[in-house]
């Protein structure tokens, strides 16, 4: 049987989740207007925290080939209801290139206070083939933590595996190195020890090992038993644990 990416779900949820209000916006981009959605935490007081969810795929490619943008697949709105369940706002987007995620920081910027949020607590939260654009994010836009799941990372050392993979899957990978990362924005970056994707625990483990010898305050949490995506695979308390621990992260970071 084969399974529906866009409809699958995660497999933990907390108190609250259900009664998170989602709300629709757009913002302007150099080819017109995008929507995004913004999930507002039940009873919370202004200005908000805010976490961008930030994908490295077009999502017309996306549309194409699932049927949906990222932001309307079942995981996405999940991790939304989540965020926004801890008192955080959640923010998914649409977008035509991955680059439009910077048009979407400005605008959360320019408009904070009519959205509710604080625009100096901005933080984002990225998996898989994502997060080597959620890296350009971090060195550009400079947000408050960086949530980091299951990633292709930097290549370092002459490796080509998140090249190889971008050239196969086409996601994005903005030029960036380890000196361009801030080294006072906390990151937490989650490994699956049972994870197969090829190349993807080298980079990892190799962009761990470099970040916290040029002193930059990276957290790596372990999930040794578990495969990729394992928030959506592998229903065990462990799993539990660890998606709220990422949870308390962004809590803690984001104040």
């Amino acid at each position: 049987m084969t399974i529906d990416p866009t409809s699958k779900g995660l497999v933990h949820t907390i108190e609250g989740a259900a009664d998170v209000s989602v709300e629709r916006h757009t913002y302007a981009t150099d080819q017109g207007p995008l929507d995004f959605d913004l999930y507002r935490p039940p009873h919370a007081t202004t200005p908000l925290a805010a976490v961008v969810f930030v994908i490295g795929f077009p999502d017309p490619g996306a549309a194409a080939m699932f049927g949906k943008p990222f932001k309307d697949w079942a995981s996405y709105q999940g991790w939304g209801r989540l965020v926004a369940a801890s008192g955080i706002a959640g923010i998914t987007y649409e977008n035509l290139e991955p680059g439009d995620v910077h048009a979407l920081f400005r605008h959360l910027r320019a408009n904070a206070g009519a959205l509710g949020i604080d625009p100096a607590r901005i933080g984002v939260w990225s998996c898989s083939g994502n997060v080597p654009n959620a890296l350009g994010v971090i060195a550009r836009e400079r947000p408050a933590c960086a949530a980091l799941l299951c990633g292709l990372m930097l290549d370092l050392d002459g490796a080509t595996s998140v090249a190889d993979a971008a050239a196969q899957l086409r996601f994005a990978v903005p030029p960036v190195t380890l000196d361009d990362l801030p080294r006072d924005r906390p990151m937490l970056v989650v490994r699956a020890g049972r994870d197969t994707t090829p190349g993807l625990d080298p980079t990892l483990q190799r962009f761990v090992a470099a970040a916290r010898a040029r002193g930059l305050p990276v957290t790596l949490l372990d999930h040794p038993e578990a495969p990729h995506a394992f928030d959506l695979i592998d229903d065990s308390p462990a799993t539990h644990a660890v998606i709220d621990e990422v949870l308390a992260f962004l809590r803690r970071a984001l104040g």
